[in-house]
Protein backbone atom coordinates (compact mmCIF):
# COMPACT_ATOMS: atom_id res chain seq x y z
CA UNK A 1 0.00 0.00 0.00
CA UNK A 2 1.07 3.73 -0.65
CA UNK A 3 0.40 7.34 -0.33
CA UNK A 4 0.41 9.87 -2.91
CA UNK A 5 -0.41 13.73 -2.48
CA UNK A 6 -3.32 16.28 -4.20
CA UNK A 7 -3.32 19.96 -3.87
CA UNK A 8 -6.89 21.87 -3.51
CA UNK A 9 -6.56 25.76 -4.18
CA UNK A 10 -9.50 28.26 -3.65
CA UNK A 11 -13.16 26.95 -2.82
CA UNK A 12 -14.10 23.55 -1.63
CA UNK A 13 -17.74 23.94 -1.93
CA UNK A 14 -21.08 22.67 -3.92
CA UNK A 15 -19.60 24.01 -7.32
CA UNK A 16 -16.31 22.46 -6.90
CA UNK A 17 -16.81 19.27 -4.55
CA UNK A 18 -17.62 16.97 -7.18
CA UNK A 19 -14.82 17.32 -9.17
CA UNK A 20 -12.43 17.10 -6.29
CA UNK A 21 -14.74 13.95 -4.70
CA UNK A 22 -14.35 11.88 -8.20
CA UNK A 23 -10.26 13.23 -8.07
CA UNK A 24 -9.87 11.74 -4.84
CA UNK A 25 -11.84 8.65 -5.56
CA UNK A 26 -9.21 7.78 -8.38
CA UNK A 27 -6.12 8.62 -6.18
CA UNK A 28 -7.28 6.05 -3.08
CA UNK A 29 -8.02 3.35 -5.93
CA UNK A 30 -5.47 0.72 -6.56
CA UNK A 31 -2.66 0.29 -4.48
CA UNK A 32 -3.04 3.81 -2.79
CA UNK A 33 -4.63 3.93 0.99
CA UNK A 34 -3.26 7.21 2.45
CA UNK A 35 -3.46 10.68 0.90
CA UNK A 36 -1.24 13.76 2.18
CA UNK A 37 -4.04 16.81 0.74
CA UNK A 38 -2.19 20.29 0.51
CA UNK A 39 -4.54 22.67 1.98
CA UNK A 40 -2.44 25.49 2.21
CA UNK A 41 -4.03 27.43 -0.63
CA UNK A 42 -7.76 26.47 0.31
CA UNK A 43 -10.04 29.88 1.31
CA UNK A 44 -13.17 28.48 1.98
CA UNK A 45 -15.03 24.99 2.67
CA UNK A 46 -18.56 24.61 2.91
CA UNK A 47 -20.78 21.50 4.05
CA UNK A 48 -20.53 20.09 0.49
CA UNK A 49 -17.12 20.03 0.53
CA UNK A 50 -16.45 18.95 4.22
CA UNK A 51 -18.41 16.11 2.88
CA UNK A 52 -15.79 15.01 0.78
CA UNK A 53 -13.21 15.30 3.04
CA UNK A 54 -15.13 13.09 5.30
CA UNK A 55 -16.21 10.58 2.70
CA UNK A 56 -12.31 10.80 1.72
CA UNK A 57 -11.08 10.18 5.21
CA UNK A 58 -13.55 7.38 5.47
CA UNK A 59 -12.73 5.37 2.12
CA UNK A 60 -8.55 5.99 3.09
CA UNK A 61 -9.10 4.46 6.53
CA UNK A 62 -11.15 1.27 5.43
CA UNK A 63 -8.12 0.73 3.38
CA UNK A 64 -5.87 0.98 6.39
CA UNK A 65 -4.76 4.63 5.74
CA UNK A 66 -5.68 8.27 6.58
CA UNK A 67 -5.97 11.43 4.90
CA UNK A 68 -3.43 14.01 6.23
CA UNK A 69 -4.19 18.10 5.27
CA UNK A 70 -1.14 19.93 5.28
CA UNK A 71 -0.96 23.09 6.49
CA UNK A 72 -4.09 23.95 6.74
CA UNK A 73 -5.28 28.08 7.10
CA UNK A 74 -6.18 28.95 11.02
CA UNK A 75 -9.96 29.10 9.59
CA UNK A 76 -10.49 26.39 7.68
CA UNK A 77 -9.02 24.14 10.93
CA UNK A 78 -11.14 25.93 13.17
CA UNK A 79 -14.57 24.73 10.57
CA UNK A 80 -12.68 21.33 10.69
CA UNK A 81 -12.52 21.12 14.40
CA UNK A 82 -15.91 22.66 14.83
CA UNK A 83 -17.23 19.81 13.07
CA UNK A 84 -15.42 17.51 14.66
CA UNK A 85 -13.83 16.31 11.69
CA UNK A 86 -10.36 16.69 13.02
CA UNK A 87 -8.76 14.93 15.05
CA UNK A 88 -11.50 12.46 14.68
CA UNK A 89 -11.26 11.13 11.19
CA UNK A 90 -8.26 13.75 9.86
CA UNK A 91 -4.91 14.30 10.95
CA UNK A 92 -3.61 17.89 10.36
CA UNK A 93 -0.15 19.00 10.11
CA UNK A 94 0.04 22.43 10.74
CA UNK A 95 3.56 24.90 10.28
Amino acid sequence: MSSTSYKIVGRLDGVTAAAHRLALQDLLSGDVCSLDVDVADLEYVSSAGLQVLLLTAKAAKSKGGRILLISPRPHILEVLKLTGLVPAHIDTSCP
